[in-house]
């Protein structure tokens, strides 16, 4: 039976080939996905089921090319509410069945034109478990993706992935960070004052704050000791200090490392999540790794072992802090005791200051995307600056 000549005829843009190319010569083939173009970062994967606009939009991805591993992406198309910055910070996107018609009250475009309206260059079409299998035996590397044409030989394509930067001693945060000063206002009575030092951090982590009655001042990823007690009322600096997550090697943060020994030796109560718990770290004079392939998901297990109590927990880490995990170790500021741990692979997910009012976790507590399992760790902030004004 023939369609009524008012029936619009779907009709499917054309496939335009794409490769992704890996550091190590392995190369998957598909259609392009996004922008049309090339693309280089570091190949990672996350294995987040929900939360692509979230994650796409965490400054913590920049310089990397991530690889979805649930199969189909897309569903729910983007909205205006959930994206966690102004931009999507990845450097590429690699899924393997993207959906043709996205499906949700909120949806205002689809992933593919978003991608395109702000050129990240995408492959679909591949077996994202293949690539995955190989990340996790030989590790995360530098890739790249080509398409239309930017495809060349493979040799050519090759030799171009080998001479992008490696992310082992990228110094990325101060990319990704606000150029200057701004306040993200208490949420109903303000009660506390909160420098944050923006080392990518995410949208809805100053809103947890807000939610709890602290007004939070985000300042520069290049912020010095004097621009952090300049925060606060009558002079008295901040109530407590944050550091947020981030993208880049924690070993080339030497600055934000000098600024954070102020803070513990001035026993101002602190707080830091993912790169902020690596620069805790380094702070109390522990080492930092890379990690083989990292932790990238909202699925992670982890132990909070002041309670015993497992957490599912969001991650997006590819650096990891070296201290001891059966003992309490003496540093500079007193002692310190590994507060977090995965339990996927007992990689330090947290450190707990003895001597001292500061802590920090690895993973990511506001839960955009993921669990909320680890709200938690904002009231305990709360509780140290209560404790300290007391």
């Amino acid at each position: 039976m023939t369609a009524p000549a008012s029936t619009p005829t779907a009709r499917r843009a054309p496939r335009i080939a794409a490769a992704y190319v890996l550091e190590d010569g392995r190369i998957f083939r598909g259609q392009a996905y996004g922008a049309v173009g090339e693309t280089f970062g570091e190949a990672v994967f996350n294995t987040g089921m929900t939360g692509y606009q979230e994650t796409l939009t965490d400054p913590s991805y920049h310089r990397q090319i991530v690889a979805m591993t649930a199969p189909q992406i897309g569903n729910t198309g983007v909205n205006d509410e959930d994206p966690e910055s102004s931009r999507i910070w990845v450097a590429g996107y690699v899924v393997r069945d993207p959906s043709r018609i996205p499906s949700n009250w909120r949806s205002r475009r689809s992933l593919d034109e978003e991608l395109k309206a702000q050129g990240v260059v995408g492959i679909s079409g591949i077996d994202t478990r293949a690539l995955t299998r190989h990340l996790r035996e030989a590790g995360a590397m530098r890739a790249g993706i080509f398409s239309g044409e930017a495809l060349a030989d493979d040799a050519t394509m090759l030799a171009r992935v080998r001479s992008a930067p490696q992310m082992e001693g990228a110094d990325l945060c101060g990319e990704v960070a606000t150029d200057a000063v701004y306040v993200v206002p208490a949420i109903g009575e303000k009660k506390f004052t909160v420098a944050a030092l923006d080392l990518g951090i995410k949208g809805m982590t100053p809103h947890r704050m807000a939610e709890r009655g602290i007004e939070v001042h985000v300042l520069p990823a290049n912020a010095t000791a004097e621009d952090v007690y300049a925060v606060g009322d009558n002079g008295n600096g901040p109530d407590g200090v944050f550091f947020s997550n981030g993208p880049g090697d924690p070993a080339t943060a030497d600055g934000q490392v000098a600024v954070l020994r102020e803070v513990l030796g001035r026993k101002t109560p602190f707080f830091g999540i993912c790169f902020g718990n690596q620069l805790l770290g380094r702070a109390l004079g522990f080492g930092t790794y890379k990690l083989k392939y990292g932790h990238r998901g909202i699925n992670q297990p982890v132990q909070d072992r002041t309670t015993g109590k497992v957490e599912v927990t969001a991650h997006n880490h590819g650096f990891a802090v070296d201290a001891p995990l059966d003992k309490i170790s003496e540093t500079p500021f007193g002692r310190v005791e590994v507060s977090h741990v995965c339990l996927n692979d007992d990689v330090v997910e947290g450190l707990q200051c003895l001597d001292q009012p500061a802590f920090s976790v690895q993973y990511h507590p506001e839960a955009a995307a993921g669990p909320h399992d680890a709200a938690y760790l904002f009231d305990r902030f709360f509780a140290l600056m209560e404790g300290q004004r007391a």
